[in-house]
């Protein structure tokens, strides 16, 4: 299919941040807990520091001046905190939750692991470097934790997909783990993807970016008809892997600003989750093959999964249009598959028993060919 550089839009996606979890702004409120739990954390770092600010402040001074400052300091603090808390920490925990969002659940739990193994290391030798003369001695040990640390993290996340084998072989239930298939515009505008995710057979986790989420929507948007319809049955299909699929479905907010080709961030993104990419595109499905992604093509598998015909079999058909020869007749089987009748054209709008003489296997698909039964 061709392709569009989107518009810069919003998307009508779930926003997951945790401003929107907390109810701020136009957002709905989900999880009203946060401010409360923010309000409550800074009211108590604040009103800490201002019990010391008025202990330092009412040294020395008169009965009445150290009063005012016990009451006034502490209480002026804490309401500061209660205030000022949850403006302070949303930005900054919305962050971190992006770049959490940005990793692999594997990623993660190797790198944490990887991390303590190395600090763990560090501290098992830390008394050995603290004998060491002069200040080498103290500054040994957070060097050695940090660099062990830091070795960790690289080496377990760089053994992720030996770790991932490991536990689908070895360990009970291991193998239903789930992987994430970056799903193009093409395969979601074709729709077939809804029917195949019914049925359970999506082996994963089917990832939507928010840049073909914003083709889609352009598409949607097109003055042209077939263009518009095209876009909202891929929004339609994704309306309907949200409530009929088995497969769960995530909006990766991950962007390349520096490509504005579609294709481009799409081979990008399937690098970076080290995912495959669902596709239709013929030229994307070329060029993913070269740069060395897996592709998974629902036209590939619908060929796959086709009836084996053989010549010589028999089969019912109806008549439904000409041939391109003197006396053929065309007709259709359920999964669209052409067969092409020899001497069928006077059987037009007629179910006929026919013979299969050859199956012909073209790029564009399968094609029968066939004469009546006991020709």
């Amino acid at each position: 299919m061709g392709r569009y550089t989107p518009r810069t839009r919003e998307v009508s996606c779930p926003d997951t941040s945790l401003s929107y979890l907390a109810g701020q702004g136009n957002h709905p409120v989900i999880f009203r807990g946060l401010p409360i739990v923010l309000r409550v954390a800074g009211a108590i770092f604040f009103g800490f520091l201002g019990l010391r600010a008025a202990q330092a402040l009412a040294e020395g001074e008169g009965t009445l001046m150290r009063v005012l400052f016990w009451a006034l300091v502490p209480s002026g603090f804490t309401l500061f905190g209660i205030i000022i808390t949850p403006f302070i920490l949303t930005p900054v925990l919305d962050r971190v939750q992006d770049w959490a969002r940005s990793i692999r659940a594997s990623q993660l739990v190797l790198g944490t692991v990887g991390l303590l193994a190395g600090l763990l290391v560090g501290a098992l030798l830390s008394p050995a470097l603290f004998t060491l003369p002069g200040v080498v001695g103290w500054v040994a040990p957070f060097v050695v934790s940090f660099v062990l640390g830091v070795v960790g993290v690289a080496v377990l996340i760089s053994r992720e997909e030996e770790f991932a084998d490991f536990i689908a072989r070895y360990l009970p239930g291991g193998g239903s783990l789930p992987h994430d298939i970056v799903v193009d515009t093409s395969a979601i505008i074709d729709g077939r993807i809804a029917d195949i995710a019914a049925t359970g057979f999506v082996p994963g986790r089917l990832v939507v970016a928010r840049f073909v989420l914003d083709e889609l929507r352009y598409i949607a948007d097109s003055p042209d008809n077939a263009r518009r319809a095209r876009g909202r049955r891929g929004l339609d299909v994704l309306s309907r892997l949200q409530k009929e699929s088995s497969a769960s479905i995530r909006i990766a907010d991950e962007d390349f600003e520096d490509t504005r080709d579609v294709d481009a961030k799409l081979l990008r993104l399937c690098r970076k989750l080290g995912a495959p990419i669902l596709t239709n595109d013929f030229n994307l499905n070329r060029i993913a093959e070269l740069e060395g992604v897996r592709v998974l093509n629902v036209n590939s598998l619908a060929n796959a999964v086709k009836t084996v015909i053989l010549p010589g079999e028999d089969m019912a058909v109806r008549i439904i249009q000409e041939g391109k020869e003197t006396g053929q007749g065309v007709a259709f089987l359920d999964d669209g598959t052409m067969v092409v009748v020899e001497g069928g054209r006077r059987f037009l709008n007629e179910q006929l028993d026919v013979t299969v003489t050859r199956v012909l296997q073209t790029v564009a698909g399968r094609m029968i060919f066939a004469q009546p039964k006991g020709a």
